[in-house]
């Protein structure tokens, strides 16, 4: 059958559908502004799969746009796919406007369509400069206005409620635009040209600054608007809660010593860092080390917190050393909104930026809800009138020395963009994984893609938990998304394999380690088929198989199975949670399992660490060792750092927050004995091969060592150096073991977990293995913690069921061949 009859002969039409992150970011205004450089007719719009052109031109000016359209998509779009299919008769008569079998003679934008959803909500993005220069110039309409955006920049995720994306659908349907801003949205040829989050002074959001009473104080009418009023308050010392694109911020001066102990108090986060914020690039640099890398993650449209190398002299404007307190780096973002930049315009001093919430708690997203539970922490509110759909934590980014970078908590401008599965999972069922206890986030396997959601925090605690249940009703509303099967942690207890088992009789446990493995495959696109690697696993605690506490493992996986092939030697948790919290609780266990206490005493009694173990009460603590009462055993690598840490000194009685003791330990780290390769005293590790037993790590010849250190009076940060250098070699040694005694042998190397959010470790370990011809993989998209256990989940319960179809198939075929 032929195309259609038609006077021009050469004329083609084609029906193109793009696919991926291609709706709110622009993209069928630059369709149609290509589409009428080229000279084509038809029409462009938004539906649940993505955006569907008819395009109607000579072939060859028809294969020129679609090359267009992928060299030239505006900034946020993510392009997946373009596929196009020529027009038919009968097509021809459904989509013309003159159902008379002739070509359109121009190029339109339709309305949108809504149907079955296959296509990705933007994150929301940094303002762009051509936004920035308009709110800075006096002659503009939209000068000084906190809340001016184009497809460019601007919210997204967390102001939509459904797709498609279309200002009905977002918490901007309550803001009906003015003319001039109406204008804009219908002008093909402008920037703002369908624009949802679209706005001016005249019919946008409004902001103001009250009091912790409720006082209003400045407006954006007044001479001294709102946000110069704020800025002015926190020069004075003040603190003040400002709402932001995806949740409120607690800000001070960071370098006004009382304010920062003030908010420390009030907030109760006593030792954490806090984040940063700095008007400019050149006000960072006068505090850290920046390079080109990091450089380029401050000033991307993601904007997230950056860890950057603190300077070692900083000459004026010096931080409160309670910024971040025993840390070498600082997390620091530049300005992402227009309100940002405002604030931030005429203050040559970084301001701390924190979650508005009380420590471990979920930021604050209303007004309401902001000055109830913030009152007794801000002095004042910067408030705005526009609803925060979707709560969105400051994302958070590191840069390696190979100049990619890897995320470590995914949020803000990084969720909820889509993460493409490896090959051989195109035929993957829609799998909904509700990810681990900790830093959770949860992800939905629809249409070969991985939608992660953003961080969510902590389930224990009760508000998480509420707000952890409602994006997962809205991101599957949202999606229109029902899953086929529900991955869970296979611990039994934590509150996200319990909700999965209430939700769905098709559950797939997965092991907690085996997850961090998979995580990291899919990350780095490995195909299903490829076969399995040694998965390096090393984090806190997870639940093993045999229904012990793992946390130091050595795994043969893929996909869609794992052995556990060699660990760390189990060593109880004193205590059982309170090991979690309390590191001199692992150092003693540590000590005691290592080398006894009476051999321990006699050789140390003299030292400081001896006489803080006798201020405890050691016969009852013996006794639970013995009888492994409240003493479970465990293979945790996160518990040996903390243990070592304890004894060292640096973290001893109890950690205000998670990771405090390893985060401590490593920024202690000598760097220029790191770069000198001076590792000849690096602590020793054995690897004991017991006959049929896995074979494991012992760390007794290292306390041995580290405690002769202990007693020479040897500097903490040359005894954590020394710690972090023998434990990568041991890491690496028993990788060559274990790779070596494989009957096809072992090149490829998946490093996951939470320890190896510890850069020198990673580096350590990674370039080792580099070198010695091993390949290397390591998160890059999703957090190698917790945060990216849930797209481990997904895939492993999808490889299962892929696995199980192939068999079925494989089976029903030779019952019919009989």
């Amino acid at each position: 059958m032929g195309t259609y009859s038609q006077s021009q002969a050469t004329t083609t039409g084609w029906s193109i559908r793009v696919k991926g992150t291609v709706q709110g970011v622009g993209f069928r205004p630059t369709v149609f502004t290509l589409a009428n450089q080229l000279g084509i007719s038809g029409k462009v719009i938004n539906d649940g799969d993505g955006v569907l052109i008819e395009a109607f031109a000579p072939k060859a000016t028809l294969e020129a746009f679609i090359q267009a359209i992928r060299e030239k998509s505006p900034p946020l779009a993510r392009i997946e796919s373009i596929t196009y299919k020529e027009i038919t008769y009968k097509e021809l008569e459904d989509t013309c406007v003159i159902a008379t079998r002739t070509i359109p003679t121009s190029f339109a934008i339709d309305t949108s369509k809504s149907s079955t959803v296959a296509t990705n909500i933007a994150a929301d993005a940094a303002t762009c400069q051509a936004c920035l220069s308009e709110i800075f110039c006096q002659s503009n309409r939209r000068y000084r206005y906190p809340f001016t955006n184009c497809t460019h920049c601007g919210p997204r995720l967390s102001i939509i409620k459904a797709i498609p994306y279309d200002r009905a659908m977002t918490s901007m349907a309550a803001f009906p635009m003015c003319p001039d801003c109406e204008s804009e949205y219908q002008n093909p040829k402008d920037r703002r040209f369908h624009a949802q989050p679209n706005a001016c002074r005249v019919c946008g959001p409004k902001v103001w600054l009250e009091d912790k009473w409720g006082i209003e104080h400045a407006s954006e009418h007044e001479a001294i608007d709102a946000i110069e009023a704020a800025a002015n308050l926190l020069i004075r010392g003040e603190i003040v809660a400002i709402k932001g694109i995806g949740g409120f911020h607690l800000a001070c001066a960071a370098t006004n010593d009382k304010a920062v102990a003030t908010l420390r108090q009030r907030k109760k986060r006593f030792e954490k860092p806090f984040a940063l914020m700095a008007r400019d690039l050149d006000l960072i640099k006068r505090y850290c080390l920046v390079s080109a890398a990091e450089e380029s993650l401050l000033k991307s449209h993601e904007a997230p917190i950056v860890l950057l190398e603190q300077k070692k002299v900083v000459t004026r404007e010096k931080l409160s050393d309670a910024v971040a307190p025993k840390q070498t780096t600082l997390g620091f973002m530049l300005p992402y909104s227009p309100l940002h930049h405002l604030l931030l315009q005429n203050l040559n001093i970084p301001i701390v930026l924190t979650s508005g919430n009380l420590s471990e708690e979920p930021q604050c997203t209303d007004n309401d809800e902001a000055k109830e539970y913030l009152a007794q922490i801000a002095d004042f509110f910067l408030l705005h009138d526009r609803a925060i759909v979707n709560r969105l934590d400051d994302s958070v980014v590191r840069a390696a020395k190979d100049n990619s970078f890897e995320v470590l908590r995914r949020a803000r401008g990084y969720a909820p963009t889509p993460i493409k599965l490896p090959p051989g999972f195109e035929s993957a069922p829609e799998v909904l994984a509700l990810g681990a206890e900790l830093k959770n986030t949860f992800c939905l396997l629809q249409d070969n893609r991985a939608i992660m959601s953003q961080h969510m925090g902590d389930l224990e605690e009760a508000k998480t938990y509420s707000d952890y249940q409602k994006n997962l009703e809205l991101y599957q509303n949202c999606f229109r998304f029902k899953a086929m099967r529900i991955a869970i942690d296979y611990h039994p207890e934590y509150l996200s394999s319990k909700l999965g088992r209430n939700l769905l009789a098709e559950i797939d446990p997965v092991q907690h380690h085996h997850a961090h493995i998979a995580s990291c495959l899919a990350d780095n696109g490995w195909p299903l088929e490829a076969g399995p690697v040694i998965g390096v696993a090393l984090d806190g605690l997870g639940y093993g198989m045999d229904d012990s506490y793992w946390g130091g493992e050595f795994l043969l996986a893929d996909y869609g199975s794992f052995e556990r092939i060699a660990t760390f030697r189990p060593v109880a948790l004193l205590g059982g949670a309170k090991a979690m919290r309390e590191p001199w609780r692992n150092a003693y266990a540590h000590i005691v399992t290592a080398i006894g206490w009476q051999n321990y005493f006699e050789q140390y009694a003299e030292l400081e660490l001896t006489k803080y173990f006798q201020t405890k009460p050691l016969a009852t603590y013996d006794a639970m060792l013995k009888s492994k009462q409240n003493a479970p055993l465990a293979s945790s690598c996160g518990r040996l750092f903390d243990a070592v840490a304890a004894a060292i000194g640096v973290c001893r009685a109890e950690m205000s927050y998670e990771g405090q003791a390893a985060i401590e330990l490593e920024a202690l780290v000598s760097s220029n004995a790191l770069e000198e390769g001076e590792d000849q005293q690096a602590y020793p590790f054995v690897i004991e091969n017991l006959g049929k037993k896995l074979p494991y790590i012992d760390s007794k010849s290292m306390w041995q060592a580290l405690l002769s250190d202990l007693r020479l009076g040897t500097a903490p940060p040359v005894m954590a150096t020394r710690f972090h250098q023998g434990l990568a070699k041991v890491i690496i040694a028993m990788v060559e073991q274990l790779s070596s005694g494989h009957d096809n042998g072992l090149s490829t190397v998946a490093l996951s977990g939470g320890v190896f959010q510890n850069r020198i470790l990673l580096e350590l370990v990674k370039s080792d293995l580099t070198k010695k011809s091993y390949r290397v993989l390591t998160h890059r998209q999703v957090p190698t913690n917790d945060g990216g256990i849930s797209l481990g989940q997904a895939v492993i319960s999808a490889a299962g069921q892929i696995e199980k179809k192939e068999r079925s198939h494989v089976s029903w075929h030779t019952w019919a061949s009989r």
